[in-house]
């Protein structure tokens, strides 16, 4: 069985100025259950605006901020039970998600290789390899407190399988979703343009 590994860089100021940080091309990690990115997982800003309020989230990549980014896939190759125990520790996440917060410090305390305890509390690729190493799956020879995305990039048990921007990646995987999206576009432009149609008449 797969699971996939989602490395972006959606070009937010926070995001650029980790980037610039770590001069590293990808800052966010996430854990995709499937192939066409319909479960994903990770540590991340719950509110769009503001990049201080984080926390455990089931991330949708087909909106902006995801859909726009630039991003590395790599597949992961694992054993029925793996996946099965992966699957249960994200439920237990799920669960209890409003314990968690998002670990800032964690981050920020990365180059100085400390760890900052903060009960419950996870940054995006510290999450990542926490969840898959308690599944029983051997990663990263590193405490997962000091594990970037950038960390994931150079396994060897890892494949990569695409890269590119999120959006192309999943016309390439889900292309009856963006004809749906097209064809509804489509339609509001024809009633957008018949009521301006019908405006310029009565005048």
């Amino acid at each position: 069985m797969n699971v996939y590994l989602l490395l972006t860089d959606t070009g937010t100021v926070f995001s650029t100025a980790i980037k610039k940080y770590t001069r590293k091309p990808y800052n966010h990690a996430s854990l995709a259950l499937d192939q066409q990115l319909t479960e994903v997982y990770s540590f991340a800003r719950k509110k769009v605006y503001n990049p201080f309020i984080g926390g455990f989230v089931q991330e949708d990549v087909t909106k902006h901020l995801l859909n726009e980014a630039s991003c590395e896939i790599y597949c992961l190759t694992i054993t029925p039970l793996q996946y099965e125990h992966l699957q249960l520790i994200l439920e237990q996440f799920e669960r209890d998600k409003e314990q968690y917060k998002y670990n800032l410090l964690g981050v920020l305390a990365i180059p100085l290789r400390r760890d900052i305890y903060r009960e419950n509390a996870y940054f995006c690729s510290q999450f990542v390899a926490y969840v898959i190493g308690d599944a029983g799956i051997s990663l990263i020879d590193k405490p997962t407190h000091l594990i970037t995305p950038d960390d994931f990039r150079q396994c060897e048990q890892v494949e990569l399988v695409y890269e590119g921007k999120v959006k192309d990646y999943l016309i390439q995987e889900k292309p009856e979703l963006y004809l749906e999206q097209e064809a509804t576009l489509r339609e509001a432009l024809h009633h957008f343009f018949k009521q301006c149609q019908k405006r310029l008449e009565w005048k």
